[in-house]
């Protein structure tokens, strides 16, 4: 399979009704780009980080009832999981793409994260101005990168479920959407730009 984007079609993958559905589409249509876009991305990564990562596909085992309203790709240094690691991150919502480096609330030394960010909080800011941030990985709301306080961060080193994700956002309509070898380079890009942070973190 080549490197495919995301069309209409996968996006309207969240406004179909039942569990089974929904989940029936995001493993026929979703999964399999997942699979070929983040086995180059675990690549690319594993390159530049000069280690072996690890792709993994969202499988929202949890669920028993409500349909996922997004589903994604993580790639972390851990073969048996990502949730308690620094990872990268690519999915979708029903209107846009997500590309992030993700902090999220299970990680063990999440203070000790926050305040490397902390101390490196002008660095952040040098970071691209379409950048944006997320302080909640089930929400779909972001903000640009111009707007993050130090207090956001603060909150991600005191509150125990505060999470930090960093990176782009890119909308369902986005010419890079469609085409998968645009995206991934996009996706390469982002990651590029904040393999500093993430190596900090991992070092914390």
């Amino acid at each position: 399979m080549n490197l495919q984007g995301f069309v209409k079609e996968d996006f309207e993958t969240f406004s179909i009704d039942g569990l089974d559905e929904r989940m029936e589409a995001i493993q026929t249509r979703i999964q399999p780009k997942f699979q070929v876009i983040g086995s180059e991305l675990a690549d690319y990564l594993s390159t530049n980080l000069g280690n072996e990562v690890y792709l993994h596909i969202a499988k929202h085992a949890r669920r028993t009832v409500n349909p996922p309203k997004d589903t994604w790709l993580a790639i972390a240094n851990n073969k048996r999981g990502y949730k308690k690691h620094p990872h990268f991150q690519l999915g979708l919502f029903d209107d846009h793409i997500f590309i992030w480096l993700a902090f999220i609330y299970e990680l063990p030394n999440k203070k000790d994260i926050a305040q490397t960010l902390l101390d490196h909080y002008e660095d952040i800011h040098r970071l691209p101005d379409d950048f944006v941030i997320s302080l909640d990985h089930t929400k779909k709301e972001s903000f640009p990168l111009a707007e993050l306080d130090v207090k956001h961060l603060e909150r991600f080193r005191d509150v125990k479920k505060a999470e930090f994700l960093i990176g782009r956002h890119l909308p369902a309509i986005d010419e890079r959407v469609k085409d998968g070898t645009k995206l991934t380079e996009t996706a390469k890009s982002t990651y590029e730009t904040l393999i500093p942070f993430y190596q900090r973190a991992l070092q914390a």
